[in-house]
Formats: structure tokens, sequence, C-alpha cells
């Protein structure tokens, strides 16, 4: 019988009455049997995240102080979801030995990854499901690459029948020791083991019902996206939209296993299907999406385009002071530089001084303050005039237009405005295409 394989946030597992929704969702399909599960997350504002805390914990003990107030915290709460299930566990042993690894120098890796370790263990007891251990089978190159031979020993230790639960976030090294994912990496982790499992679906639980047209924070009536391509997603969740993790699509996209993105507290909402492929929008527009903190390097030289090595030259200045780039729109005798405020923050006045020195250029500028929006959907190649009504959009909504990127694809057109005009920007585009 094909299978769905189910991830689960920290939302979902942030209490006992989150654990028995899983429960009823698992139940209701026999083909939902792998249940991946992050950190517990937050039951309300005022807590904090137990991956969080585990850092904090981390920090703490790396510098010889006492970790027992985030701990305790951490214990409290591990200790109550496994009261309230009342699973057959020994809790607080798993608790002391964590402790003690923390306390004991263990790396900063191996910390973080424990709050899906204990929430995997909970819940599996609860459930009643065979726990298979990330490290026993998500391996890394030396690189910190996702190793490919991980399909094949997942595979290996999720045959048989029943239910298993597979902590999120992490995996092992070549050494045994523990890697993690990025932040949000449980939702890569819920996709390798869809691959690995060749899943029919791969459906993510979140505590949103899929993504909407836009950020709700600026258009609160958002429309929802019922359907988007891997290649859309991408995009979107690269500039801002944070349902799901960007990096998620690539083990499932080789075997064309589609996304669900579902709401665990509304499991009947249908939420946003993520496919290879879909039909073209009637304005050709899926969603829009932004980011505030951007800055921009512009550099500008008579002949530019007649000097050989002129562009790598630039990025080689940025590379030796680790800094990466966002975009890069150029013209005939300019190049700009748009790169995250983080990166270059405290860098400004030495990158500057290296590009005139090395380029002599006629002139050279950094700015600062800026936002980056994109425009983005597959069918916008096969539609005359987005282009057109995104810019006059702006224009009507009084927004001056820094940026203009867009790449062959087609399928995005990225502008960058000052951010005091973010909100602004974003809700024009939104009525423009909604």
């Amino acid at each position: 019988m094909a299978a769905i394989v189910c991830k689960f946030g920290g939302t979902s597992v942030a209490d006992a009455g989150q654990v028995r929704k899983i429960e009823s969702i698992l139940r209701a399909d026999a083909r939902r049997r792998y249940a991946v599960v992050s950190a517990l997350g937050k039951r309300k504002k005022e807590d904090q995240k137990v991956t969080d805390l585990l850092y904090l914990c981390h920090e703490l003990a790396a510098a010889g102080l006492d970790i027992s107030e985030p701990f305790h915290i951490i214990r409290d709460r591990h200790l109550e979801l496994a009261g309230d299930l009342g699973v057959n566990l020994d809790v607080a042993g798993l608790l002391e030995e964590v402790r003690k690894q923390t306390q004991g120098g263990a790396s900063r890796d191996f910390v973080a990854s424990r709050g899906e370790y204990l929430s995997g263990r909970i819940v599996a007891a609860y459930l009643r499901a065979r726990f298979v251990d990330p490290a026993d089978g998500i391996l890394f190159t030396p690189d910190g690459q996702l190793d490919d031979r991980t399909y094949d020993r997942l595979d290996g230790l999720l045959k048989g029948d029943g239910l298993f639960v597979i902590p999120g976030f992490y995996g092992a090294n070549p050494d045994g020791s523990i890697h993690t994912f990025p932040r949000g990496g449980s939702d890569i982790s819920g996709a390798v083991v869809a691959r690995a499992v060749r899943a029919e679906a791969y459906e993510n639980w979140t505590d949103v019902s899929g993504f909407l047209m836009t950020d709700p924070r600026i258009v609160p009536d958002a429309m929802p996206i019922r359907e988007v391509t891997y290649r859309e997603l991408r995009e979107l969740a690269y500039m801002g939209a944070t349902v799901l993790q960007d990096e998620a699509i690539f083990p499932v996209r080789q075997l064309r296993i589609p996304i669900h993105i579902r709401n665990t507290n509304a499991p009947d909402d249908p939420g946003t299907l993520v496919l290879p492929s879909r039909g073209v929008s009637d304005t050709g527009v899926t969603g829009i999406a932004g980011k505030r903190g951007f800055s921009m390097v512009f550099i500008e030289k008579a002949l530019m385009n007649k000097e050989h090595g002129f562009g790598r030259k630039v990025l080689e200045i940025l590379e030796s002071h680790g800094i990466s780039y966002e975009h890069s729109p150029t013209g005939i005798d300019s190049m700009s530089v748009v790169i995250e405020d983080e990166e270059i923050a405290g860098k400004e006045e030495i990158i500057r001084q290296e590009i005139q020195r090395i380029l002599e250029p006629d002139r050279v500028d950094i700015t600062s303050g800026l936002a980056l929006i994109a425009t983005v959907g597959e069918g916008m190649a096969y539609r005359v005039g987005v282009a057109a009504r995104v810019f006059t959009a702006l224009a009507q909504a009084g927004v001056n237009v820094r940026i203009i990127d867009q790449g062959s694809s087609e399928i995005n057109i990225i502008v960058g405005v000052d951010q005091k005009d973010y909100e602004t920007a974003v809700k024009a585009l939104y009525k423009a295409f909604a």
C-alpha cells in the first residue's frame, strides 16, 4: 500500500491536546504511517520554544555558567506533556541524560537536536509506534551536505507494519556526531523520509491552512493559494513566505512527490498542494512575498562592459570578507550587488575602499534600508503585460522603484524599494493581481 509521510511542526506537539490531534489525523488514513515531529513549540505567546532554550543552555554551559533556569523550563514542559498523555516512558531519566551531556561539553548541534529527540520519544510512546533515531539513517558528508546513501539507509530502517515516529531536524556526520539542518529543518527531514519510502504524498502539518497570496499581517484578507509549483514555492519561501522551509523541496522533487501543507487545528481545510506543475492562473501570478533589510552596492565605470573580469573581481572582494550576495542587476556601464544588511554590516567602508582601489570606478555608493518584493508565477511567461501591471500599480501607489531584477526563467519580477514603502508596495501589488 502506498504511504503518506506526515511532518508535525512545533505547535502540533506543543501540548497533550495537540498530540491527540496528531493521533486522530494519523488514524484517519491508514496510509499515514510515518510521522516526523519537531521539538515542542509555543502553547501561548509568552512561551519560549524548546529549541531556543536548548541553544541557550549550550551557550551557558560553554561559558561555564549554570544552565538550571532554562533547563528547568525544558524539563517541566516534557514532564507535563508525558504526564498528560500517560505514557510509559522514563522521561525524567532521558532529561537527566540530556542535562549531563549538555554540561559535559556536548556540541551545539547535539544539544539543539535533543528537542526533537525528546518530542519523538514521547510521541512514539503515546502512539505505540516504532521510534527511529535519524542519527541512524540520515547521513551527512564531511562538508555538511546530505549524503545520498541516506535514502537507502532510511528505507531499510522504515520497513515493516505499523506506525513510525522519526524526530526531525538532525542526522549524523561520518564520525557519528550529530549534525542539524538549518532552522526549520524538520520540514527537510520530512521530505527526506518521503523520498526514502517513495511516499505518494508528503503532508506538512502546521498551524496555518497553507500559503496565502501575500503576508496576512499586511493584507489581512489575503486569498489562499490552493496549488503552487515547486519552483514557485522556492521563490516565495526564499522571499519571506515562511510556511515551509524552502530547502524541503529538493528531496521530493526528483520523484515528483507532492507536498500538502495542512492545518493540524483544522484538518478538513483544503490547505495548499505543492506540485511539480499545474495549470496557469488567470493573472499568471501566484503570490507576492518580500523581505526588508537589504543594502545595495552600486558601481559605475565607463566602458565597464569592455573590461574583462570586472564582475568577478567585485564578487571576489565580497567573498574575501565572507559576504554572500542576493542579486546583481547590471547595465552597460554599471553594476549593482544586493546584499542582506547583516552580511555587510560594519564592512561598508572597507568594501568601498577595496572596490575603489582594485577597480578604479567612476563612482561607488552603498545604500542601505531597502526591501525586496517578488511577484511570482509560472504563468508570467505566458501573459502579456504582467510587468506593466507591476510597475503601474507601484507608480499609482507613489512607490519609487530602486531595483528591478527579472531572471530569464520569467517566473518572477523582483523590485527593490525603500523600506518605508514596503507595505504600501505589497498592498498595491496584491490589489493588482488578486
